[in-house]
């Protein structure tokens, strides 16, 4: 359980504490950033050292001083490789491997941390993966909130990083329709064969406001319901997820670019909701 609960504080802190203006400049708010990760991983450590009555040295100053400054050191390293190497936003997939190995280590450091000053046992934990069934409540409920946040809001940040921003044009694209207008006049003179006609053609493109956050809505919604079907074996139930979505931006497909961007999303997103859904059903069941 002490395990879960660190992990899950981390993702607080990380994904729901840390504001966009803070991931634009990390190194600017590091204090601000660790001190959330202090909070809430102090927390977590006071009330396991309470309720074991467990020595106050070795169960929460030592690992949380190793949790924390491990995550500044490791957040700073990311940082200043990608600026070294001069990774643009363009390269959507290499900032992709930088946030996933950024998280991994800071999961290991956990892992290690709980390993080294809080006496957690690796194969009791592996024991306990592969039995789900011997899990208590307390701890397949925490499992279960740590998958819903990867579901929504890590995944979201996975794919938002993956996907760029999308252009304007692309953003607030519609669709396109084109107007024909045919007029024909009167029999030329006897000399003439054939009809006088007039031909207009319009073309237009239509553009609406886009809401990034009813957007964000709809993609943490269609992860949650793949990860539900998937747990209840319930794949051809997934199809129509698929088909809903394309419906409803049926016009848009017009565009090639903005229909290229909306399949690598979409497929992203249902192969995370897919992959999460297995792995809860085969941990809890």
């Amino acid at each position: 359980m002490l395990l879960l609960c660190l992990i899950l504080a981390h993702l607080i802190a990380d994904f729901y504490l840390q504001s966009d203006e803070m991931v634009k400049d990390k190194i600017k708010n590091s204090k601000k950033h660790i001190g959330h990760h202090f909070l809430l991983t102090g927390l977590v450590l006071v009330v396991f050292s309470l309720t074991n009555h467990k020595e106050i040295y070795s169960n929460l100053i030592f690992p949380l001083l190793f949790i924390c400054i491990s995550h500044y050191f490791i957040d700073f390293l990311k940082i200043k490789f990608q600026d070294s190497i001069k990774i643009s936003n363009e390269e959507n997939i290499n900032r992709v491997s930088f946030f996933m190995i950024d998280q991994l280590l800071h999961f290991v450091c956990i892992l290690f941390a709980g390993k080294l000053f809080l006496g957690l046992d690796f194969a009791v934990i592996y024991e306990l993966i592969l039995s789900g069934e011997k899990m208590s409540i307390v701890n397949r409920v925490l499992f279960t909130a740590i998958v819903i946040i990867f579901a929504t809001t890590v995944s979201g940040h996975l794919i938002k990083i993956l996907l760029g921003s999308l252009p304007n044009q692309l953003l607030t694209f519609e669709g396109k329709y084109t107007f024909k207008n045919e007029r024909q006049e009167a029999l030329y003179s006897k000399n003439h064969n054939g009809n006088r006609s007039l031909s207009e053609e319009y073309n237009y493109t239509i553009f609406g406001k886009h809401d990034l956050s009813r957007g964000k809505l709809i993609g943490y919604l269609e992860r949650l319901l793949v990860l539900v079907l998937t747990f209840y074996s319930a794949y051809p139930a997934i199809g129509f997820i698929v088909a809903a979505k394309s419906i409803a931006r049926f016009k848009q497909m017009d565009d090639r670019n903005w229909a290229e961007y909306f399949l690598l999303g979409t497929l992203t997103s249902m192969f995370i909701g897919i992959t999460l859904g297995i792995i809860l059903r085969e941990v809890l069941t």
